[in-house]
């Protein structure tokens, strides 16, 4: 279908179009399935924040696969985006904490973030609780 991208290209809708439109579609249209806790496994929760908003996935590894349980994100507000990066991040962490509180009080968790100055401190603060 890339083809149709080019410059003054005329619209022939071949079988591989119309099968790749179909495997499109039905990618778009198939929501990951997300799975019941074990309560036995330590949860693990990825956070990221980007200059206008913030999101977090919940979760377990099983069998070196990560599982989703919840997802949840939100827009930043106007003070909220002049934040610096790391306070970004940080509010990630804060806005996942708050939201699966129910889920991580009283159990092991696992937070992953990819801005290391944050895991660095998450892991000093709390070597056996949070690591990168």
């Amino acid at each position: 279908m890339t083809h149709l991208l080019e410059k003054n290209t005329s619209f022939i809708f071949f079988e591989d179009c119309i099968m790749a439109f179909q495997i499109l579609k039905k990618k778009h249209t198939e929501a990951p399935i997300l799975i019941v806790p074990n309560w036995d496994l330590p949860f693990e929760l990825m956070c990221d924040a980007s200059d206008f908003a913030i999101g977090a996935v919940l979760g377990k590894r099983h069998e070196k696969h990560f599982k989703p349980i919840h997802y949840a994100s939100k827009t930043m507000t106007d003070a909220e985006s002049n934040y610096t990066t790391t306070e970004k991040e940080m509010l990630a962490e804060v806005y996942a904490f708050e939201k699966f509180w129910s889920y991580l009080i009283m159990n092991k968790s696992i937070v992953h973030t990819d801005h290391s100055a944050l895991a660095d401190f998450a892991n000093y603060h709390a070597s056996n609780f949070i690591v990168k």
